[in-house]
């Protein structure tokens, strides 16, 4: 039997791992998944909540693979798993079919599916509370491993700082080629291709740059689905210089949800439009045009 409770609680210990792995290697789709299933009330809030749960869920991993203290650490495994399970529940019932988020983006998993995962988990963590005996004498370990990794999360994974632009993470686009950010009067979009307000803002944005009102603007692309840039252009009729980005950059540059623009001057941040962009746009342009 002591064989089989090994055996289980490393298995248990590396998915705990694998699933802080999964979310540590892009922590902004896991702080957006945080905010659209509504457990956060903000993108300021899910920064920090994903951070914390990133590093319980490191440290959870590591105290079961040590052979210390497993009654403790099932019973805590246990009350997590429960939580999730009635959230992910609770997703199910209104028919939300979008990646949980349980392991990131590497892994897409439906409620149901993380409903399945967690029962077989929940299982295995209660057998091992049930048959193990608990761990005598001083729990500091416990204390100092968990407030540790936890704590070590925000120096491994800082917050960005949106205050201030990348300008020199992008020098070259599509379409015009070498670019300076930091000089002159520019705005950047950041879009999703597959995202319809995306889609929607592209269409405006194309009217009021024939119409005369832009600065000089780019875009930066994250793909997420099948749709290409070139799609993209055909379907919004517009045509900006371009750079495609991987999605920890996307997180990182958007707010809550895509679309958000920059207006930068000099390199500066000026202003940052995350709803009615086009009409902040216009506000914001139009009457140094007339």
């Amino acid at each position: 039997m002591k064989q089989l409770q090994k055996l289980l609680r490393i298995i248990l210990g590396v998915v705990f791992l694998f699933s802080a792995y999964t979310k540590f290697v892009g922590p902004g789709f896991f702080e957006i998944t945080l905010l659209d299933q509504g457990l956060m009330p903000n993108r300021a809030w899910a920064q920090h909540a994903a951070r914390f749960l990133i590093g319980f869920e490191f440290a959870l991993g590591l105290l079961m693979i040590l052979p210390y203290y497993t009654k403790q650490i099932m019973a805590v495994a246990s009350l997590l798993l429960i939580g999730f399970t009635l959230h992910l529940s609770y997703l199910w019932a209104i028919g939300d079919t979008e990646n949980c988020g349980c392991f990131g983006e590497m892994i897409s998993m439906s409620p149901g599916e993380s409903i399945l995962k967690n029962v077989f988990m929940l299982i295995a963590s209660g057998w091992l509370w049930k048959t193990s005996s608990a761990q005598g004498g001083s729990s500091k370990t416990l204390l100092i491993v968990s407030l540790f990794t936890v704590g070590s999360m925000w120096f491994l994974l800082p917050i960005p700082n949106q205050s201030e632009f990348p300008t020199t993470s992008f020098t070259n686009f599509e379409y015009t080629g070498r670019t300076d950010l930091a000089a002159g009067e520019k705005l950047i979009a950041v879009l999703n291709l597959d995202c319809e307000h995306c889609q929607e803002l592209a269409v405006d944005l194309g009217d009021l740059w024939l119409g005369g009102t832009l600065p000089a603007t780019y875009v930066l692309y994250f793909k997420e689905g099948d749709t290409t840039v070139e799609q993209f252009e055909l379907l919004t009729n517009s045509q900006f210089p371009y750079a495609e980005i991987d999605v920890n950059t996307f997180f990182d540059l958007i707010g809550d949800s895509p679309p958000r623009m920059y207006h930068l001057v000099e390199g500066k941040i000026e202003n940052v439009w995350d709803e009615d962009i086009t009409e902040n746009i216009e506000l914001f342009f139009q009457p140094s045009m007339n």
